[in-house]
């Protein structure tokens, strides 16, 4: 009776293990646009399983806002957020318990867009032209330290909103440039419709690079053991990416069928080479140049110690 009892409690214990391996820790990410090339990694860690095999159980939705993904992170109504390093500085600056925890884009995608037949060949070309905006704050700051290599001031152009509305307002001749471009999706949008463009780059006309998509958490949760694997499960994810670009494609475009596209196809390449090899990996003077040039154009009221905001999950 005693064996029989022994056997049946090792049965029941095994039981009870297989449950709780099963029990994957759940992440509700939310994305900061629709899935697009950008989001790579995290396509490819879900279809390849390489967060299942971290244990995780990752749910990605795209925003209905794209400005809310942080705020409601923060909120504690999702666990992590797709968001952008210089909009971190700024929430963390408004009081926001955000941390980054990883990054996904690890340079710059923001650039400055000409059409090439405007007989624009550099920024100092820009003098009494329309530049055409989305976002006010951050773009037009960027526009300032770039013309400011040149000697010149915003002042000196005419600052257009176009209401996302980059490509369109470009072809239709009602702005000269456009601020707040991604190189990797406008450059390929405009040359698929027939317009050639060209890009002048942030990091190489004033503004300190910055990492262009991270991944966010409340502080609250930012010592939680299962961000540490869903980075490693990311690595891989990239890895595989950098080893099999062409198997990843057909991969990241069956996540989804509207992503089969030309412009996703292009993208992708362009895209490449701008993920981050390691995701986890903190670079914090990098932070700490960026948060200063942040307070230095009044985008921020501090520069605060880059860990209060930034890690590197273990």
């Amino acid at each position: 009776m005693k064996t029989l009892k022994s056997k049946l409690a090792g049965v029941l214990a095994g039981t009870l293990l297989s449950a709780n391996a099963l029990a994957a820790d759940k992440v509700t990410l939310l994305l900061d646009w629709f899935i697009n090339p950008d989001h790579g990694p995290l396509i490819i860690a879900q279809q390849k399983g390489y967060f299942a095999e971290q244990d995780l159980e990752v749910e990605m939705q795209e925003p209905a806002d794209p400005s809310m993904p942080p705020k409601l992170v923060a909120a504690g109504k999702a666990d992590m957020a797709v968001s952008y390093q210089p909009q971190l500085h700024v929430q963390v600056d408004q009081g926001l318990p955000l941390t980054r925890v990883g990054t996904l884009v690890a340079t710059p995608l923001n650039s400055l867009v000409v059409l090439e037949s405007s007989g624009i060949e550099s920024v100092k070309d820009l003098e009494g032209k329309k530049v055409g905006y989305s976002v006010g704050g951050f773009e037009d700051t960027l526009l300032k330290a770039m013309l400011g290599q040149q000697n010149l001031t915003l002042e000196d152009v005419e600052l257009v909103n176009v209401n996302w509305s980059l490509s369109p307002s470009l072809i239709a001749g009602k702005v000269d440039a456009v601020i707040g471009a991604f190189r990797n999706f406008e450059l390929n949008q405009l040359d698929i419709e027939g317009h050639p463009a060209r890009a002048f780059y942030v990091e190489e006309q004033g503004v300190p690079a910055y990492d262009e998509l991270v991944l966010v958490v409340n502080n609250a949760e930012r010592e939680n053991p299962k961000y540490g694997r869903f980075m490693t499960a990311l690595e891989k994810a990239t890895q595989y990416i950098v080893n099999h670009p062409d198997e990843a494609w057909e991969s990241f475009k069956g996540y989804k069928k509207d992503l089969d596209s030309e412009l996703n196809r292009r993208a992708w390449a362009d895209t490449l080479s701008r993920f981050a090899l390691r995701p986890a990996a903190l670079d914090e003077a990098r932070y700490q140049r960026v948060g200063a040039f942040m307070q230095a154009q009044g985008l921020t009221k501090t520069n605060p110690d880059v860990a209060s905001y930034a890690i590197a999950p273990k």
